[in-house]
């Protein structure tokens, strides 16, 4: 005969292999099922109900990504992603495995009991997979909010035992998939991991206030942005009355409308798309003007990286008068560079991933955006230094980027005196599929075909003929030889301070 204790709600002997882990784990099921106390009794039952369905950690997602804060974001994303995959294979992968009984519900307090008891099996916990998996994956990019998290998540696994749902190695084993899962996530595709080098202090200084915009002389393009420039024409007015506003026109000289402007200026405002502030911002230099950058184009990668996403960020900026200098990079020693240059298919990886990672994230959407260039691929015979190589995807940065591989994704600071150079050689047979392979497994920077620089100044050639260098999103002029150089902290930019 089977002990009684032995036998699970449909009468299945659960298994014991090893039999003292299997006493162990219903003499721990035993322990808390018969602990009747105000918490496990009263938040217990509700706690077990959220998860359901992942409904808590949902929750938690949007709250995240409404606070704003990047790591945050990241983390909600990094952490549903995490918890989709977990699901997905606890709940159609490991359930079938090792079929085991739900426990037996007469020792649960009847306070405490499910209202709907599930009939799946019940090694492993599913919403325990589902709650490590979000929390570690949280905890990847923001530590702080994974610690927390994980302490939920263990609340979590608490209350599926206490509500006689699973046994506590259910819960164990629901932990450990669910976090692995996360990790290998992290593998594959790479947290920002904040790196701690020793560098100077930013350069700022203090501005005259400006609190109704005298001063200010804004240069915009109503219709940059798909009609973004003209809502920022109105805000600034509004914010701003005492700014002097001049709209372009699609005949305007921008150069010259541009060196007005800071003539009869004190503050020269731009407003516009990345090309457009490139162009103000080497006439700020020029001119010993500060650049105030209006985010009016379609990305404004320059302005968010500043600090300044929105209209209001440089409008505070400018009335408290802050003032920070950053690196401008030239190209053949005339051609300013604020974000980034590139050659070959970069542009056209760029803008497929851009088309495809709203709907499934940016890690996937740059292995998707690498497989499809690489098909596509323009390719480009290149000399640098001591080596030629052939390239198709070619990326040159002002100042680091991060991540490390080819997904750049944004810059702590703009003032390192550094050029972020990374190159993706074209190689003998089967080197797509190499690549594709470091890309996926989260190995690309040990690759012999991926070349990643940082330098104050970096030229190329091109073995081939001429060739179109594109920089900050703008068709460059074609040239053979092309020179970046840093020039340190020679632009200074509104912006508010930390």
């Amino acid at each position: 005969m089977v002990p009684d204790r032995q036998l699970g709600q449909a009468g299945h002997r659960i298994p014991d292999t090893p039999t003292g882990l299997g006493s162990l784990d219903r003499a721990l099921f035993d322990a808390v099922a018969k602990s009747s106390t105000p918490f496990l009794d009263k938040a217990m039952p509700p706690l077990t109900r959220a998860a359901n369905h992942s409904k808590l950690w949902l929750a938690i997602a949007v709250g995240l990504w409404l606070s704003g804060k990047p790591s945050a974001q990241r983390g909600a994303a990094r952490g549903v992603m995490s918890l989709a995959v977990s699901s997905l294979v606890t709940n159609q992968g490991a359930k079938r495995l090792w079929p085991r009984a739900r426990p037996a519900m007469d020792s649960v307090p009847v306070l405490r009991r499910l209202v709907h008891r599930p009939t799946s099996n019940s090694m492993p916990s599913g919403h325990s997979a589902s709650a490590a998996a979000f929390a570690v994956g949280v905890g990847l990019e923001n530590p702080t909010l994974g610690l927390l998290l994980g302490g939920l998540a263990g609340l979590v696994g608490l209350s599926r035992v206490a509500t006689g749902a699973h046994y506590p190695g259910d819960v164990v084993a629901g932990f450990g998939i669910g976090a692995s899962i996360a990790v290998l996530l992290g593998r594959l595709f790479r947290p920002i991991v904040p790196e701690k080098t020793l560098t100077a202090e930013p350069l700022q200084e203090s501005r005259p206030a400006r609190q109704d915009g005298a001063g200010v002389v804004l240069v915009i393009n109503p219709a940059s942005g798909s009609g973004t420039g003209a809502r920022v024409v109105d805000e600034v007015r509004e914010q701003l009355p005492g700014a002097e506003i001049v709209t372009l026109s699609r005949d305007d000289d921008l150069d010259q409308v541009l060196r007005s402007a800071a003539e009869r200026a004190e503050v020269l405002g731009i407003g516009g798309g990345d090309g457009t502030v490139s162009a103000a911002a080497a006439i700020a230099v020029q001119t010993g003007k500060a650049l105030a950058v209006f985010p009016a184009g379609t990305f404004n990668h320059f302005a968010k990286d500043i600090g300044c996403p929105t209209v209001a960020a440089t409008v505070a900026a400018v009335r408290a008068g802050s003032v920070r200098y950053v690196d401008l990079v030239y190209l053949n020693g005339n051609t300013p560079v604020i974000n980034t240059a590139s050659i070959g298919s970069y542009p056209q990886f760029v803008r497929t991933r851009e088309s495809v990672e709203r709907k499934i994230g940016k890690p996937l959407a740059s292995v998707y955006a690498t497989f499809h260039t690489m098909r596509h691929r323009k390719a480009i015979r290149i000399r640098y230094d001591n080596k030629t190589l052939l390239t198709s995807l070619f990326f040159l940065g002002n100042s680091i980027y991060y991540n490390s591989g080819f997904n750049p994704a944004q810059r702590r600071r703009m003032d390192d005196g550094l050029l972020d150079v990374r190159i993706l050689e074209i190689g003998p047979r089967f080197s797509r599929l190499r690549v594709m392979t470091a890309l996926i497994t989260g190995r690309l920077e040990r690759s012999p075909l991926y070349h990643e620089l940082r330098v104050p100044e970096f030229t190329f050639t091109v073995v081939e003929g001429p060739a179109v260098v594109t920089h900050d999103g703008e068709l460059g002029t074609e040239c053979q030889t092309a020179h970046f150089k840093t020039q340190y902290r020679i632009l200074p930019v509104f912006r508010p301070l930390p």
